[in-house]
C-alpha cells in the first residue's frame, strides 16, 4: 500500500489508516478477543501501518487487543490513541486535566506493551481546561519521549489555533465522508494552512455508505446508530439517493460502493487518511482496495456536482454528543 505524510509532521503511514473502535465497542456484540487481534494482524500484513484506539474504547479493552496484536512489530507500525474522558469512560464526561492526561499516557503505554504513544489525540476538547494546558502537558509528555506526536479529535478551529502555537499538531481526526461535508468549510483549509494531516473517522458513514444499509436494517441493541437521528428509518428512505449515486459509480469502476466512498476521502488531499473499521475480514481486504482506485477528474467533478442537489437528512449525533464536537 503507498503511503501518506500526516501534514508537516513527517509521521508517514499507510494511506488508509485502521479503526479499532468496532472491534468491541459501539456497534453490537464485540468481536472475541484472539479474532480482533488476528484482524489486526491481517490488517498490517495486507500493508495497513497505522492503528487507531482510545481508552475510552471499552473502556480500555481495545487498547490492550491492540496492544498484544501489534506488540510482534511495533516498530513497523503507528499507534494512535486518546485522552479526555473521566476514567476513560465517554458516557461520564470530559477531563483533561494536566494529572489526568499523564495517568492515561502512562496507563496506555502499559496496555499498549510499548515504551512509546506515535500520536496522542485530545478525544474531545475540554472546556473546563484552557487548550494551553492541554498542549503544554503533551509537550512535556514529547520530551521525556511518552509521545511522538499530538492529535485532536473534533476540535474546532479556534482550538485548534491554540494548541498548535503550543506545541505543533500533527493530526486532527474529525468525521468526513461523502455524506458529511462539513469540514470543508474551515477545518481543511486550516489543516491545509498549519500543516495538519486531517485522519477521517466513519469515512464510510458508520456503514450507511457501503450500500448494506436500508430502511429495514435492524441494528442490535447496544449498537449506537440506534441513537443517531440520522440512522432513523424516515432518514435512512430519504438518504438513499445518495446511496444508488455512489452505486452507479462503483458500477462504472468495477469497484464496490465503500471502495468508492474510500478513494473519494484519499482524492481529497494527498495528507488525508481515512481509519475505516471492520470487524469482517472480507470488508478488509474489499477497503484496503479502494487505495488502488483512481477516480478521474471527470469522476470526481461528476460526484460533486451530484452532491450539491443531494441534501443529507438527520444530524450525525443525538443531542447530548452533538454538545462536544466543534469546540
Amino acid at each position: 500500500m503507498q503511503t501518506r505524510k500526516l501534514g508537516k509532521s513527517n509521521l508517514e503511514v499507510s494511506a488508509l489508516g485502521f479503526g479499532c473502535m468496532g472491534l468491541n465497542f459501539a456497534y453490537g456484540p464485540a468481536l472475541d478477543r484472539q479474532s480482533a487481534v488476528g484482524l489486526i494482524r491481517a490488517a498490517f500484513e495486507r500493508g495497513v501501518t497505522y492503528f487507531d484506539t482510545a481508552e475510552a474504547y471499552g473502556p480500555f479493552t481495545n487498547e490492550e487487543i491492540v496492544g498484544e496484536a501489534l506488540a510482534p512489530v511495533r516498530d513497523r507500525v503507528v499507534i494512535a490513541t486518546k485522552f479526555g474522558f473521566k476514567n476513560g469512560d465517554s458516557t461520564a464526561g470530559l477531563d483533561s486535566r494536566p494529572e489526568r492526561i499523564r495517568a492515561v499516557a502512562d496507563a496506555a503505554l502499559k496496555r499498549l506493551k510499548t515504551d512509546w504513544i506515535d500520536l496522542f489525540y485530545q478525544h474531545r476538547v475540554d472546556p473546563n481546561v484552557p487548550m494551553e494546558e492541554v498542549a503544554g502537558t503533551v509537550k512535556e509528555l514529547i520530551r521525556e519521549g511518552k509521545v511522538k506526536h499530538f492529535g485532536l479529535s473534533e476540535a474546532g478551529a479556534g482550538s485548534i489555533r491554540r494548541a498548535h502555537a503550543l506545541q505543533p499538531v500533527a493530526a486532527l481526526q474529525s468525521e468526513y465522508s461523502l455524506w458529511w461535508r462539513a469540514p470543508e468549510a474551515e477545518i481543511l483549509p486550516l489543516c491545509e494552512t498549519l500543516g495538519i494531516g486531517f485522519v477521517p473517522f466513519s469515512p464510510l458513514g458508520r456503514g450507511f455508505l457501503t450500500g448494506k444499509i436500508d430502511a429495514t436494517t435492524t441494528f442490535a441493541k447496544d449498537d449506537f446508530r440506534n441513537t443517531v437521528p440520522r440512522f432513523s428509518t424516515e432518514n435512512r428512505k430519504a438518504n438513499q439517493v445518495l446511496i444508488d449515486l455512489i452505486a452507479t459509480i462503483a458500477t462504472e469502476k468495477k469497484a464496490t460502493s465503500a471502495q468508492i466512498a474510500l478513494a473519494w476521502l484519499l482524492a481529497q488531499k494527498t495528507w488525508i487518511v481515512p481509519i475505516p473499521g471492520t470487524t469482517k475480514l472480507h470488508r478488509l481486504e474489499e477497503n484496503i482496495g479502494a487505495a488502488t482506485i483512481a477516480l478521474t477528474t471527470d469522476d470526481l467533478r461528476r460526484i460533486n456536482d451530484a452532491l450539491t442537489h443531494i441534501q443529507v437528512q438527520g444530524d450525525r449525533y443525538p443531542a447530548h454528543s452533538a454538545a462536544l464536537v466543534g469546540r
